[in-house]
Order: structure tokens, then C-alpha cells, then sequence
């Protein structure tokens, strides 16, 4: 098989791939009823460049959040710049985890926004329109998310098939916006 042929093939799997996330994917008013399917246990998994912190943590086990392995979720969210932290709320950790596991994928997301405190938020908005002025990032309930294995618009449609949040797509800068506020989508 040529390098071109190859090619093509990856495209059609990839665009296969989305098809099938986007067709096969149930409809879910939570993205915990998805994963009270997926068996006993909820895991995540994420790395931060930022911080140079990686984490795979299994964070509910048997109908039970773990209540350490959810301070590691909230400390590995903090804001970096500020080394502040807010509990994580557990709809969004629900809506990530749902979404990895629609997508079938073993690698990690990448973090790259998770707590946001309203002085880093100020800071960003000041340098960029993408920042809203009352973000779900100071509340703790947005995370913007990266995988090199998946497209923004796989990773979108997973996380919007879970009808559990708001969904954003930033093409332009490879990551999917992730929220547990109300259900909404934007972007390209």
C-alpha cells in the first residue's frame, strides 16, 4: 500500500469513526446515566502540560464517590497560575468520564483549563474574546480539554451525545470546551 492509500484509509476510518460516534452514541438527560452502564467503577484520566502532573484516578466505585480521589481531581484542577482551588463539581468529572467512554479511548485528556479563579479569568478575557466574563471555569464546572487521538468534532459529539452541558468547539486551538452548566453548543 502506498503513503497516499494509507492516507485515504485513515481518513475513511476517522470519518467512520465520527459517524458511528455521532449515530451510535445513545441520548442520555445525564452523563451518569451513561456510566451507570459502564460497570462498578468511574475512572478518569488527564495530564497537565502546565503542570507537568499526570492522573488516572478511579473517583466512584459501587454507587459511591471517593471522596480522596475526588480532592486529587479538584487539586489536579486548580488554577496553576494562582495555586488556588474550588471543589470540582461532580457533574462535569461525570461528563468527561462519560465522554472518554463514548469515544473508546485509552489516552488521557490533556487539561488545559480546568478552576479558573476571577483574576486568571479577568487576565485571560483581557487577551481574548473566546473568555466569557461569568465562565463555568470559576465555578468549577468547565474543563477545556485536549486528545491527540480525536478530533474536536469527535470529542464534541461524544460530550453533547451525553445531553448533560454545554459543549464548545475551538477548532482554531484543537480543544472542546466541557461544562455541566445548561445544555447549549457552539463553536466550529
Amino acid at each position: 500500500m502506498t503513503k497516499g492509500n494509507a492516507s485515504i484509509s485513515r481518513r475513511a476510518l476517522l470519518g467512520a469513526f465520527a459517524a458511528t460516534a455521532i449515530t451510535a452514541a445513545p441520548t442520555f438527560s445525564k452523563a451518569a446515566g451513561f456510566l451507570r452502564n459502564a460497570g462498578d467503577i468511574r475512572r478518569i484520566k488527564m495530564y497537565s502540560a502546565r503542570t507537568g502532573e499526570h492522573l488516572d484516578m478511579i473517583y466512584w466505585i459501587e454507587g459511591e464517590y471517593l471522596r480522596d480521589s475526588l480532592d486529587e481531581i479538584t487539586h489536579f484542577f486548580r488554577d496553576w497560575r494562582d495555586d488556588q482551588t474550588k471543589t470540582v463539581d461532580l457533574r462535569t468529572i461525570d461528563i468527561m468520564a462519560a465522554s472518554h467512554s463514548l469515544m473508546d479511548c485509552d489516552e488521557p485528556y490533556l487539561l488545559l483549563s480546568g478552576y479558573r479563579t476571577p483574576h486568571t479569568n479577568a487576565m485571560l478575557r483581557s487577551r481574548s474574546r473566546g473568555v466569557a466574563r461569568n465562565s463555568l471555569h470559576m465555578e468549577a464546572k468547565a474543563a477545556d480539554l485536549r486528545l491527540a487521538t480525536r478530533s474536536v468534532n469527535q470529542m464534541a459529539a461524544a460530550a453533547e451525545s451525553c445531553r448533560a452541558g454545554g459543549v464548545g468547539r475551538y477548532s482554531g486551538s484543537n480543544f472542546v470546551h466541557m461544562d455541566c452548566g445548561a445544555l447549549r453548543h457552539w463553536g466550529a
